[in-house]
């Protein structure tokens, strides 16, 4: 129970509610109990009618009386029941959604390496089949709990207070169906751990699949694919059906020994009232009934011990989560006015999970309103800069200041409010192409989503598809071009108008035609605001104020397009080699 604990905040936030669910709970075990009694007291109204010792109206009286009582309690705890419901199960619903709000809230807060060790598949089989579980012990267990409390007290104090001997017979099997069921629970919450596991296992290789279909396909490996799956799934079904044959012991175990307390309470019942020691034939009838009753709820007992343990196990996988710190902390809760200034001073990063040092002792200043172009080979450090500007990152070593102020110190929504992002894996939610364009804006209006599109020169291609700016996208925009889905990418970011507007090569996937267009239209937009253009192209660099090239992580060349082509080096070797194939 000590990782469950962690929900306790949520019971208290509901406890009205589930005091009143509480309180119903007991009323609908009170009202129930009046069931065996009412049918009992029809039985031996029968009985005394055909031995004669009650006829005529009194008899039709007596049954109907008993009859109207016994609907009326039946009705009753119908309502109460419905009721009990409405407000245990609605308020495990209410936790389960504040549980996902919660972990979805702190997938939010957790930095990129956090996701670079964990897969989505097992992330999404967290937030929602382990609070499911969750869910079951706030709501069923609770409630079944209570049940069996509140039925086997009443129950049992009636029982004792008409027929001590015989109540004995009836729940001497009860502890024994308790303890096996709780053996059989113990083994069940073993193997469904198990099934959890090779249930992340599959939703996070099926997961993979589906969104590196492309590669699959291109590559003609489907087939190695599937059996790959196939494996998976079949150790997923084993491990499935392990569970089942355990949980197949759990009701016939069940009926085995509600059977065996029937043959008792009617063997001892029966004799006690040929020996003249029970009045009422009825009670022997309503005994049958409470073995019944009783049965399940102390069939419950390992049942709910099941759930609580399946949950526990469950929220201890979501609490590994939940009790990590984020590595990026906002530090300021203050907003901060962002300008665009920024400085690097001796900043060094290493990446923890690889070892690799991405930038080694970096330094440059960019005043506001300034370009600055990045040039380099791959695994130069070059996206780095970038991530480390939108504090995606924190550094290890130097620092870096924007406005003059560490970025640390600054508001963490304020510093991303004011950057606009284009990285260069460009990502595309599954939504319209209006929606894509409007999450850099959630305000932006038509005319300013057709504007930052037409800069983006992405305009005239959304108006050939046949829905225009409501085209539905698939996945990751799986159904545009590369150089589409970069522009869109671009649109959302330019809608923003930030004051800081950072480019990971992303004109990349379009002709130089076009990238001169875009790279126009930029040069009027980035105004007045600081830009960083990642790129290996040249023409993409050549009207930037400042122009650096990165090697292994350092600064190889700095200086503007004049002077470093004017210099033997990497960015003039690149610029002779990109302008001969250009005259080509």
């Amino acid at each position: 129970m000590k990782e469950l604990r962690h929900i306790n905040k949520y019971f208290y936030r509901y406890r009205y509610k589930l005091l009143l669910g509480i309180l119903i709970t007991i009323g609908a075990k009170i009202f129930a109990l009046f069931t065996p009694r009412f049918i009992g007291k029809s039985i031996t109204t029968i009985s005394k009618a055909i031995e004669g010792s009650l006829t005529g109206d009194a008899f039709r009286q007596e049954l109907a009386m008993n009859i109207l009582y016994l609907i009326g309690a039946a009705v009753i705890t119908g309502i109460f029941t419905f009721l009990m419901r409405q407000t245990i199960i609605n308020v495990s619903r209410y936790i389960e959604y504040d549980l996902k709000n919660e972990v979805y809230q702190q997938y939010q807060n957790l930095s990129l390496n956090f996701y670079k060790s964990n897969r989505t598949g097992d992330l999404m089989n967290r937030i929602s089949e382990d609070v499911g579980k969750v869910r079951m012990y706030a709501g069923p267990a609770i409630m079944y709990t209570i049940n069996t409390a509140t039925l086997f007290i009443v129950a049992l104090i009636y029982m004792l207070s008409i027929n001590p001997k015989l109540t004995l017979y009836t729940i001497l099997p009860l502890p024994v169906l308790s303890f096996i069921i709780y053996k059989l629970s113990k083994v069940i919450n073993k193997r469904s751990r198990i099934v959890q596991e090779y249930l992340s296992h599959l939703s996070a290789y099926t997961q993979e699949s589906f969104s590196g279909i492309s590669v699959i396909k291109s590559y003609g490996i489907e087939t190695e694919n599937y059996e790959e799956f196939n494996t998976l799934s079949n150790d997923s079904k084993q491990k499935q059906i392990d569970l089942a044959k355990v949980q197949a012991l759990f009701f016939p175990s069940m009926i085995l020994l509600i059977g065996i307390s029937n043959i008792l309470v009617a063997y001892i019942g029966g004799m006690q009232y040929i020996n003249g020691e029970i009045q009422e034939i009825g009670t022997i009838a309503e005994f049958l009934i409470y073995v019944n009753m009783l049965t399940w709820p102390v069939a419950t007992v390992g049942w709910v011990t099941n759930l609580v343990q399946q949950a526990e196990a469950s929220q201890k996988r979501i609490n590994e989560f939940l009790k990590q710190e984020p590595e990026i902390k906002n530090l300021n809760p203050k907003p901060s006015d962002i300008k665009g200034q920024i400085e690097f001073k001796n900043v060094t990063y290493i990446y923890p999970d690889t070892n690799i040092k991405a930038l080694d002792h970096i330094s440059f200043t960019l005043e506001q309103g300034e370009t600055l172009a990045i040039l380099g080979k791959t695994g130069s450090g070059k996206s780095t800069i970038l991530d480390l500007i939108g504090r995606l990152y924190d550094v290890q070593e130097g620092t870096i200041k924007i406005d003059g102020k560490a970025i640390d110190q600054l508001n963490l929504n304020s510093l991303r409010e004011h950057i606009g992002y284009v990285p260069q894996d460009a990502f595309l939610f599954s939504d319209t192409i209006e929606n894509n364009i409007k999450f850099g804006k959630e305000d932006a209006t038509h005319d300013d989503i057709v504007a930052a599109a037409k800069n983006a020169d992405v305009h005239k291609n959304i108006k050939t598809f046949k829905n225009g700016y409501d085209t539905k996208l698939g996945e990751r925009g799986i159904t545009l071009s590369g150089g589409q889905k970069q522009r869109i990418s671009i649109a959302r970011a330019i809608i923003k108008s930030p004051n800081i507007l950072l480019f990971d090569d992303c004109l990349s996937a379009v002709d130089t035609e076009t990238e001169e267009k875009i790279l126009k239209s930029l040069r009027k937009i980035s105004e007045g605001k600081t830009t960083i253009i990642v790129s290996h192209r040249v023409s993409s660099a050549k009207d930037a104020d400042k122009i650096i090239v990165l090697e292994d992580g350092k600064i190889l060349q700095s200086g503007t397009h004049d002077m470093l082509v004017s210099t033997d080096g990497y960015y003039k070797e690149l610029y002779l080699k990109q302008l001969s194939t250009k005259e080509l």
